[in-house]
């Protein structure tokens, strides 16, 4: 006996509405489905549906056994969707909300390679650093630089997104290093005005864990600005390793107060849990976790910012320590 067909037949009954349509859906004789129905009601010992010359209307208990069927069935389906987009080729239009600078910087250059690869697939990529509600919106996926808070989405992490507090080398020549977080206070602390969370600044002390309000004479609503403003030689900021790796690496930037953060959070893309992915959406989460694992490439050749700067007896700003930053090339008396 088969059961599966009974449950099948009996759903296209009710959302058909009729015998007779159900058979043409089910390319069946309207006296097969009537015989598939009772010999289900049969095996159940319950009547589920109230048969009139016009339409079909649902038992208490063939509605009970409508509901879960239903459920059934769709889990059926997705189970053999999982097997046939294994092997589907990526094609049509993948919608991508993510945070704007990561994705500027990180992903938006490896895009024209992802397109290449899979010539069927169209990217339409929003950029926006406020939480956005996936499903209602449309979004196959998003790129985020912050914990899952949601239950009802998958994240898929990658890498860790350090953040450091960086000042030039002009600045804090003029201006003095801060040794201990509470000497921000006598420094000019650059603000991100497009989100307040991300200006209070958290250490960790011998006294335990403190937060500072950066506060300061310029604020801008993008992380762009601010590192701008930073390289300038304005003031200091909070900045992700992605955005200020290179300018570290050059000398442009010193990160201060190393010793006392442990800022970091993951990269992530995340999905809608409900559904399985579909191809192209499984094809851009791999090929992402190709380029960011198991090291991304803004650490490839970083070591920690505590390892690359040289603190000076003088109380002039650290230098870059060449060697830490390419022992490599040291080794072979080769220019940094």
């Amino acid at each position: 006996m088969d059961r599966a067909a009974e449950m099948e037949i009996f759903v296209y009954a009710v959302e058909e509405g009729s015998f007779s349509a159900a058979a043409r859906a089910l390319r069946l004789s309207p006296s097969a489905v009537s015989k598939y129905i009772s010999r289900l009601e049969d095996r159940l010992g319950a009547r589920l549906l109230m048969r009139t010359t016009r339409q079909l209307s649902l038992t208490e208990e063939g509605r009970a056994f409508y509901e879960r069927a239903r459920t059934i069935l769709n889990e059926i389906n997705e189970a053999e969707e999982v097997v046939t987009q294994l092997y589907a080729a990526p094609r049509g239009t993948l919608r991508i909300n993510a945070s704007v600078a990561f994705t500027k910087y990180q992903v938006v250059p490896l895009i024209p390679e992802f397109l290449n690869m899979y010539p069927d697939v169209r990217i339409e990529l929003t950029l926006d650093d406020k939480f956005t509600d996936l499903v209602n919106d449309g979004y196959d996926l998003a790129i985020r630089l912050s914990e899952l808070e949601d239950s009802s989405l998958i994240a898929r992490k990658y890498a860790v997104n350090r953040r450091f507090i960086v000042a030039s080398p002009d600045y804090l020549e003029k201006n003095g290093i801060p040794r201990k977080p509470q000497d921000l206070v006598n420094h000019n602390c650059l603000h991100l005005s497009s989100r307040e969370s991300f200006n209070d600044w958290h250490f960790e002390t011998p006294e335990g864990h403190m937060s500072f309000r950066a506060q300061g004479s310029f604020s801008a609503n993008d992380g762009d600005a601010l590192h701008a403003a930073v390289v300038a030689g304005l003031g200091m900021a909070r900045l992700a390793e992605y955005l200020v790796h290179e300018d570290i690496r050059a000398g442009r930037l010193t990160p201060v107060l190393t010793d006392f953060i442990h800022d970091r959070a993951w990269i992530s893309a995340v999905y809608p849990h409900k559904r399985h992915l579909s191809p192209k959406v499984r094809a851009f989460v791999d090929f992402l976790a190709e380029k960011f694992t198991p090291v991304p490439p803004w650490e490839l050749g970083m070591r920690d910012a505590r390892s690359f700067t040289r603190p000076r007896e003088d109380g002039k700003p650290a230098q870059t320590d060449q060697k830490a930053l390419n022992p490599e090339a040291a080794a072979k008396g080769q220019p940094s």
